[in-house]
């Protein structure tokens, strides 16, 4: 004996089943994704400014913190990969007076380039970005 209505609830449910295994079989034949291509000191970063809002050091003064999108990049010894599969994306700069600040608020949502100086993983809990960059200089194109 079938339930009523069981041929309508058999075919949502092959329709369903239909409608996911593409996207089952898309993910098992993905490759694995390579590290990015070496970032060392002196080397240019480019890819979109946006702005991280975050707490300053005195209370009531909020303070803001930039964050470049980019490929994935591998950075130099002993940092690496940032114990990461394919190296850091996300990359905050660290600004060092408010001169560097007001240079990059008005290139925020911008592909920009800068080039980097010094620069790490992200070790504090605070950090949003998976890399620092903490000297670092625009380029202009």
């Amino acid at each position: 004996m079938t339930k009523r209505g069981f041929g309508k609830r058999l075919a949502l449910g092959a329709i369903c089943v239909a409608l996911s295994a593409p996207s089952v079989l898309a993910q098992q034949g993905e490759a694995p994704q390579k590290a990015g291509k070496p970032l060392n000191a002196g080397d240019v970063l480019s890819g979109e400014l946006s702005a991280l809002k975050v707490k300053g050091a005195k209370p009531g003064q909020p303070s803001s913190a930039y964050q470049i999108t980019s490929e994935p990049r591998r950075l130099p010894p002993p940092s690496g990969l940032c114990n990461l599969e394919t190296g850091p994306e996300t990359f905050q700069l660290v600004t060092a007076s408010p001169a560097q600040a007001s240079q990059l608020k008005g290139l925020l949502g911008k592909q920009i380039a800068v080039k980097v100086d010094e620069i790490a993983c992200a070790q504090d809990a605070g950090q949003l970005s998976e890399a620092v960059v903490t000297k670092w200089s625009l380029v202009k194109r």
